[in-house]
């Protein structure tokens, strides 16, 4: 729970502290119809059941008063609640006026309620037009609001009417990540924001495996089997009502033609609603024999209805939403859902034209049963909502604060800001992936893109220009301006003509291979190259502890050993582009083979690979794992595992690590007597596990006048790349390369 992350234990004794002891949140809850009291029902019983934290009272307005829609209050009052006020806002009518007249007529009364109530939070749900007139008199009145299922995204007015209360509102409950995404890029502060998932879930994981064959008898009749049925559920698209109008009775005609026993729920109170209940007497529905409509369903009820359906179809949320949590197919037409997330259950059919169209969807869904989605919920909502009011500081300012993103200056005329988005493409060409980024002048990696590397030169070659071409057309869209192209790869590199002249067993087929003229052909742009131990001291020079240094030597650990030295701030190649191999500095004349072919290198002893072949050593005798320790039978063996067995006490493992380390450290103090460098740079994986052991060994064996050499593990998370950008930045803004 990110929001539980980032809310400390302290914090929450001391809301309490400020709060009082003694004092209960008083908490108004607002519901306007059916479908928000399913959502908000569970938050109630919550608050009712902890008397002693919290005061509940319930405002019921809107469609749950009129005697049309089923006068749906009664089941709030069934389930024993007490409805403090109710408020009769809707003025009848058949087009979007009469939405605008409902929350006029809300408006206007709500203020007298709000005054005797003198809430402390009023919850929120949804997006119908009835709870943007609760937001408005809330806000005006200021009463914080907790906003339920905001940041998600639908078609018609509701998506604007939904956002327009997120605005509102000083708390935000989301159901998906999406959602809390969109939440914070509408600069809605983070710390205010709970990801619970959604409160109906509570009900509906727990719902199915109860009694369902009296509820479907009930509805549908006494002949109607599970899975033989379809719930069709429809509301009129405000926004473009006669074309949703048109849409329901092509639906209609295909649910007759699939001659099927379907429920028919009548339509939320919109603009277009009245018509399309003439639409249903018109055809009929009500006195067909195969058709059952009904004005209102109560939610235990039709969850156990939507859960054994055959099918579900129309346009309502109910249908994207809750029905996935059964895996129930459903038939989602219109735009109305647009942009929703949905799972696998729900086929789209957009531009419903035709019956055929949609009776084709009937014969495609009815029946099916597809895996159970819990996009929106895990069935534990409502302990984080309550939690979450616990949480509310009553003492914090009323006034909510937005979190807008930096806002640029006028950089028309600036060329400071022209220098800041100078910017190189990186290239890491490792062992097992090919990595591509756009690195800028302060060490920033804007951005990265990763792909296995291929094992032959031309597939090779061909994914490192497609990636680089990908990268270069993003920086535009980044602001970010490429001067060139660094490659940081294995083996040994002649940086001057571009060429990789021999490469690292590691990587196959790259021998001999001029990378610079294809890139740069194919991009326009002057291309750098050279190997990873040399780019990984450059990084260093540029961004890290090498920084403003004269002479100084880094050393990289990780499945080979390799390096890089500056000296008198320049890099060494050498005569033949051999310089640095650091790795192949012999500490031993008996010791293990190396790749390489000779025996006692430090990387015979102190790379991955040496440590790996040790640790399948120790493993192969039955000498490896040890208590606290466990493998799957096919997992492989690794360095990995050697260090742990280490740190739980393996006295073997712990002995090969020292020796690897003293490896290290004897050939550090190599380096200190032939370079005599102020400062070494353990870079790498295992850079952190030796840095001690040299240290010791520097202190031991070294000459008096090189002990004071500083020994430091690197703080940069990226050497190869933020290397191969430096031989760009460095040489393109005139410094010495």
């Amino acid at each position: 729970e990110l929001y539980f992350k980032n809310l400390s234990k302290q914090k929450q004794k001391e809301v309490m502290e400020k709060n009082g002891s003694h004092h209960k949140l008083r908490v108004c809850v607002a519901t306007c119809n059916r479908a928000d009291y399913s959502k908000l029902a569970p938050i109630m019983f919550g608050i009712k059941a902890e008397p002693q934290f919290f005061e509940l009272d319930v405002v019921v307005l809107g469609s749950h008063l009129i005697d049309d829609y089923g006068n749906t209050y009664r089941m709030i009052e069934q389930d024993d609640f007490d409805i403090h006020t109710r408020l009769h806002t809707i003025v009848r009518g058949e087009d979007e006026a009469a939405m605008v007249e409902s929350v006029g007529l809300a408006l206007v009364k709500l203020p007298d309620v709000l005054n005797r109530l003198k809430p402390d939070i009023m919850i929120v749900h949804g997006d119908r037009f009835d709870a943007l007139a609760l937001a408005t008199s809330a806000a005006l009145m200021n009463i914080r609001i907790l906003h339920i299922e905001g940041g998600e995204v639908s078609g018609t007015i509701d998506d604007s009417i939904r956002h327009a209360i997120t605005k509102l509102a000083h708390y935000h409950v989301c159901c998906t990540r999406s959602a809390e995404q969109h939440l914070i890029a509408m600069c809605e502060d983070h710390d205010r924001i709970l990801l619970a998932g959604c409160p109906s879930y509570d009900k509906l994981l727990s719902a199915k495996n109860k009694d369902y064959m009296s509820i479907i008898r009930v509805w549908l009749g006494e002949d109607v089997k599970p899975r033989d049925y379809i719930v069709a559920l429809q509301h009129p698209v405000t926004t473009d009502i006669k074309h949703s109008i048109k849409m329901f009775e092509l639906t209609l005609d295909a649910l007759i033609s699939f001659n099927k026993r379907t429920l028919v729920l009548f339509p939320n109170v919109d603009a277009g609603d009245k018509e399309m209940v003439r639409v249903m007497r018109k055809k009929g529905i009500e006195h067909h024999p195969n058709f059952r409509a009904v004005k209102h369903v109560p939610f235990e009820q039709f969850i156990q209805l939507v859960a054994h359906a055959g099918c579900m179809i129309g346009n309502s949320s109910c249908g994207v939403r809750e029905v996935g949590a059964f895996g129930t197919p459903v038939i989602n037409l219109g735009t109305r859902q647009t942009g929703r997330e949905t799972g696998e259950n729900v086929l789209h059919v957009r531009d419903a034209d035709t019956q055929d169209k949609i009776l084709h969807a009937l014969q495609l869904q009815f029946g099916k049963q597809y895996p159970c989605s819990k996009i929106y919920g895990d069935g534990n909502a409502v302990p984080r909502i309550l939690k979450f009011l616990k949480s509310i500081n009553l003492e914090e300012p009323l006034q909510k604060k937005f979190c807008f993103p930096p806002v640029k200056d006028n950089i028309s005329q600036d060329i400071d800001h022209i220098l800041e988005t100078q910017s190189a493409l990186a290239v890491d060409l490792g062992g097992t992936n090919l990595r591509v980024a756009i690195v800028s002048m302060k060490g920033e990696i804007v951005k990265k893109y990763t792909q296995l590397n291929p094992k032959t030169y031309e597939d090779r070659l061909e994914l490192i220009l497609k990636m680089c071409v990908e990268a270069a057309s993003e920086a535009v869209n980044v602001n970010c301006r490429i001067l060139g192209v660094g490659i940081s790869t294995g083996g040994r590199v002649n940086p001057r003509e571009g060429v990789v002249l021999h490469s690292t067993k590691l990587i196959q087929e790259w021998s001999c291979v001029d990378l610079r003229t294809p890139i740069s052909d194919a991009l326009h742009l002057p291309v750098w190259v050279d190997n990873d131990g040399n780019c990984a001291a450059l990084a260093e020079r540029k961004f890290g502890h090498g920084k403003g240094v004269e002479n100084f030597v880094t050393l990289i650990t990780g499945t080979g050993i390799g390096g890089g030295i500056v000296h008198q701030h320049e890099l060494i190649h050498g005569s033949s582009f051999c310089a640095a191999e650091l790795g192949h500095i012999v500490v031993s004349l008996d010791g293990p083979e190396c790749l390489c072919g000779s025996q006692g290198c430090i990387e015979a002893y102190a790379s991955g690979i040496a440590l790996q072949r040790e640790a399948k050593k120790l493993h192969d005798a039955d000498l490896l794992l040890v208590e606290g320790m466990s493998m799957k039978e096919e997992e492989p063996v690794s360095a990995a595992h050697l260090i742990q067995a280490a740190r739980l006490g393996n006295t073997r493992a712990g002995g090969i690590l020292r020796t690897a380390g003293t490896a290290l450290g004897l050939g550090v103090v190599n380096i200190l007597h032939t370079m005599n460098p102020s400062l070494v740079v353990l870079s790498g994986v295992l850079a952190g596990h030796y840095v001690s052991a040299v240290r010791d060994v520097v202190q031991r064996q070294a000459l008096s006048s090189a002990k004071a050499v500083d020994v430091v593990v690197s703080n940069l998370a990226d050497p190869a790349l933020l290397g191969a950008a430096s031989l760009v930045l460095d040489y393109t803004t005139r410094r010495t390369y």
